[in-house]
């Protein structure tokens, strides 16, 4: 699935594909806003961890879990 984070003040975004579930995404970005974290942590399909501070959050797009085509579609 894949996953981008938006930033405040910035044109670039955080793009990285993960093995969690769209729901598993949503409740920690969910959590993570709501309690008193300053942090969000999401670890990508790779191990890598990635920890955004939540006051530069601008968004979380949650790409739809779909498979990769492999070769040519006649």
């Amino acid at each position: 699935m894949e996953i981008r984070i938006g930033l405040r003040n910035t044109a670039r975004e955080i793009a990285f594909e993960s093995k969690q579930s769209a729901q598993e995404v949503e409740k920690t970005v969910a959590d993570s806003l709501s309690s008193d974290s300053k942090t969000l942590k999401l670890v990508d399909d790779k191990g890598r961890v990635f920890i955004v501070p939540t006051d530069a959050l601008a968004y979380v797009e949650i790409g739809a879990e779909e498979a990769r085509r492999v070769g040519f579609i006649a």
